[in-house]
């Protein structure tokens, strides 16, 4: 076991969070440029969490959406209580840790894992990805509603107006009023950004806290509230998954929750919240790819509109092109 890990301040489980809950190291002055080793674990990250849509995909056929998310959660838990342990960092004690945690565990991964896993039964893995494209521009509406730090600017608002404008055109008006079934499973999707969105604004309450036993303490709430429901509700002895939705169903834990976790606070030490949060750019464009190229699904024009059309609010919303520094979604 190495050395404890002194390093605090909790990094988020989720690209979103404000660099607010993210200082620890934020010297810029005494940061090196980025090089192309982090370029390259910028567009690794990407290319991971971009993937989860299509293993999602891959693993809702056989495996219901609660036990896929118990079944995901739980070898997340197993591989971060590892880590925790490696870096010689104990789980919390207090209370008052604990009391946001398990918050943060419910909205931050049980809520929305299953919400996504139910809405790609029946939609594709690059329309999800294109939704979740906007849950930077839903933690703008959120910190401005509920903090004091992080009001709405004029960049924000024309930001969050793209945004919106995008899934408008991504879902279609006359769906959004007819609420079909295709349309209730992308409006899940899109709850299921608004709960990481406010998971962000819940871990800020974790500033300052060793982040490997606190990730760990998240991910093992999770498991704690999603493997007896799963038990309950889909009876999992009776179900037959195929080989590949188990093998998808673990690596979305250990590669996609855990690992990725782990590289993300690689990512953030070395370079910051800042050159972290271009992953938001990133992943909707990811998660499309693997989808086209694996999977075969054809995006319809109107997709690519809007995911132009959402990528351009989130760019817009950091302030970019100014040269102001952007507040960077991490």
């Amino acid at each position: 076991m190495k050395q404890p890990d002194q390093t605090k301040d909790v990094a988020p489980p989720r690209p979103g969070l404000s660099a607010q809950g993210n200082r620890a190291g934020e010297n810029a002055a005494k940061r090196p440029r980025p090089g192309w080793a982090d370029y390259a674990l910028l567009l690794l990250l990407a290319m991971i969490w971009g993937s989860s849509f299509m293993f999602t995909k891959l693993a809702v056929g056989t495996i219901p959406p609660v036990s896929l998310a118990a079944t995901r959660l739980g070898f997340a838990a197993l591989t971060l209580l590892g880590a925790a342990y490696y870096f010689g960092q104990a789980l919390p004690r207090s209370f008052a840790v604990w009391r946001w945690v398990i918050p943060g565990a419910l909205l931050g991964n049980a809520i929305p894992f299953t919400l996504i896993s139910w809405g790609q039964q029946t939609i594709d893995a690059g329309l999800a990805a294109i939704l979740m494209g906007g849950m930077p521009l839903i933690t703008i509406v959120l910190a401005h509603l509920f903090t004091d730090d992080e009001k709405a600017t004029l960049p924000k608002v024309i930001g969050v107006t793209f945004g919106m404008a995008g899934l408008v055109v991504l879902i279609g008006p006359a769906k959004i009023i007819a609420l079909g079934d295709d349309t209730i499973r992308q409006l899940a999707v899109l709850l299921a950004a608004s709960c990481y969105a406010i998971a962000t604004l819940i871990t800020k309450q974790l500033t300052g806290l060793p982040r490997y036993s606190t990730t760990a303490a998240i991910s093992l709430v999770s498991a704690v509230i999603m493997i007896p429901v799963a038990l309950a509700y889909d009876q999992p002895w009776t179900l037959a998954p195929t080989g590949t939705a188990l093998l998808s169903s673990v690596l979305l834990g250990v590669l996609h929750t855990a690992l990725a976790t782990l590289l993300m606070f690689k990512l953030v030490m070395r370079q910051g919240a800042s050159f972290f949060g271009q992953i938001n750019f990133l992943i909707p464009l990811t998660g499309v790819a693997w989808g086209v190229i694996f999977l075969s699904e054809r995006l319809a024009q109107t997709q690519l509109i809007a995911m132009a059309i959402i990528l351009t609010g989130v760019i817009v919303s950091r302030g970019w092109p100014s040269r102001v520094p952007p507040q960077p979604p991490v």
